[in-house]
């Protein structure tokens, strides 16, 4: 008799039907959403009130409430820039990449992801804007000819390829969501049975009917897309730190930089997906599609993404010793030993020490610690980029203008509400939107179910 090779678990729990899974993901929209969820909008609708509160305080005062002077000139503007647009790479990357390499776990994850994507980019959009100080004159930033006279946009610097590149991932993250959630619309719609939301999902749906043909588009159309936003996922980051190695500040000008964020880009986003994923898991009763598996996974990524941003700090390090620019390793001698230092071990620390505990099978399994760790990390992400901007500008080739900069309420304010307006906006997405992509979960039950692995393994 042949011996077995060992099966792999199965990805959907519970001895599922199709119907189950349709009753199971469609049930919160359906009826009333549970108690959990009033829970968490109560908290996020506060915290997102105070943050809009902030801002209108910062437009009506003038950007002077920030804690910027004039040798730090950005701060934490452009750090909480930078995380939010590092926390919106995972969720084009775990359905585009994950989809070209046909990798099926992706299903019960991709859907929460690329939503994350969009508000995450809405709120890092909020940060250039706000930080305009006077946004009703924005449109002085659009090249238009002949209103400002020799006003004109720079194309060459890489702020404006910022705008690009980040509008470019935008509606392409827009356009794959929204495709994915097609077929769901459909099947919400013939569930409902009051006349207006049937309605609404009826005119979402595009008059999906699900025929073979549409099945076939659909299939053709995510992957052209899927296609299109894998370059995207590197692109965006690798542009996003162009902004600071194009320029001639010590610490900042390094041909690391691109790769460098784009891995701690992914990194800092599988970290925000996790967080998610495991409160919407409890709160919207999804234990058997979100198994551990789907969670070790996750974490297998953040082992490899860690370990590669380890790599890169070790290197910057190396790098600003071996050119014998004392300008270069004063920054970095600065940074670990400077008045921030404090930071810079935080960032050490989070970064790069704490996802090594995920190479024990017990600790990448156990949901508790990867809940606090995946905060731990997305706080290590948002320290490493306060350590690359404010350490490396408040000490200047010029030590009469050295300064220190120390955020006022705003600051802050500002960015615990973006946290709060994005937890509001993911929440509304969940209540309203299905939260999996119940449809292609469907396409692996047969694959992938519990009770067909079972009956499979007893044959």
């Amino acid at each position: 008799m042949h011996k077995e090779a060992a099966i792999r678990q199965p990805l959907i729990l519970g001895h599922k039907t199709y119907h189950d899974i349709t009753v199971d993901v469609v049930g919160p929209i359906e009826n009333k959403a549970p108690k959990m969820w009033y829970v968490l909008m109560s908290i996020a609708g506060l915290i997102s009130i105070w943050g809009l509160g902030c801002i209108t305080y910062l437009i009506a005062t003038g950007i002077g409430t920030w804690g910027l002077n004039k040798t730090v000139g950005w701060a934490w503007d452009i750090t909480n820039f930078v995380w939010w647009v590092g926390i919106g790479h995972a969720g084009t990357l775990i359905s585009a990449v994950l989809l070209l390499f046909r990798q099926r776990w992706r299903m019960a994850i991709n859907r929460s992801a690329e939503a994350m994507t969009i508000f995450a980019v809405m709120m890092a959009a909020l940060f250039p804007g706000i930080h305009m100080g006077r946004i009703w004159v924005a449109y002085w930033v659009l090249p238009l000819p002949n209103t400002f006279g020799s006003l004109w946009v720079n194309f060459n610097s890489p702020l404006l390829w910022d705008v690009f590149a980040i509008s470019t991932y935008f509606s392409v993250s827009l356009v794959f969501w929204y495709i994915g959630l097609i077929p769901d619309f459909a099947t919400i719609r013939d569930r409902m049975v009051k006349p207006l939301p049937k309605k609404i999902y009826g005119i979402l749906s595009f008059g999906w009917s699900g025929k073979a043909k549409h099945w076939t588009r659909f299939e053709e159309v995510s992957l052209v897309l899927a296609g299109l936003a894998t370059p995207l996922v590197f692109s965006v980051h690798s542009i996003v730190s162009m902004d600071f190695a194009t320029s001639v500040i010590p610490g900042w000008h390094t041909t690391i930089f691109p790769p460098y964020f784009v891995a701690g880009a992914v990194f800092s986003g599988f970290a925000m997906v996790l967080t998610l994923l495991l409160i919407m898991r409890k709160a919207m009763n999804l234990e058997n599609y979100v198994t551990i598996k789907h969670v070790e996974y996750m974490n297998i990524i953040i082992i490899v993404t860690g370990s590669i941003v380890g790599v890169a700090y070790l290197t910057e390090l190396f790098v600003s010793w071996y050119s014998g620019v004392e300008y270069e390793s004063y920054a970095f001698i600065n940074r670990f030993s400077g008045p921030y230092a404090w930071a810079y071990w935080s960032m050490m620390t989070c970064n790069v020490i704490s996802p090594q505990l995920f190479w024990i099978k017990k600790i990448r399994t156990n949901l508790t610690f990867t809940f606090i760790l995946s905060i731990v990390v997305n706080i290590g992400m948002w320290f490493e980029r306060f350590v690359i901007i404010v350490t490396s500008l408040h000490r200047d080739y010029v030590p009469s203008s050295w300064t220190m900069f120390y955020p006022t309420w705003v600051d802050i304010g500002i960015f615990i509400g973006t946290i709060g307006i994005f937890f509001t906006l993911f929440l509304l997405f969940a209540r309203f939107f299905p939260v999996l992509a119940l449809n292609e979960l469907k396409s692996i039950l047969k694959i992938s179910g519990e009770s067909y692995k079972n009956n499979d393994s007893a044959h």
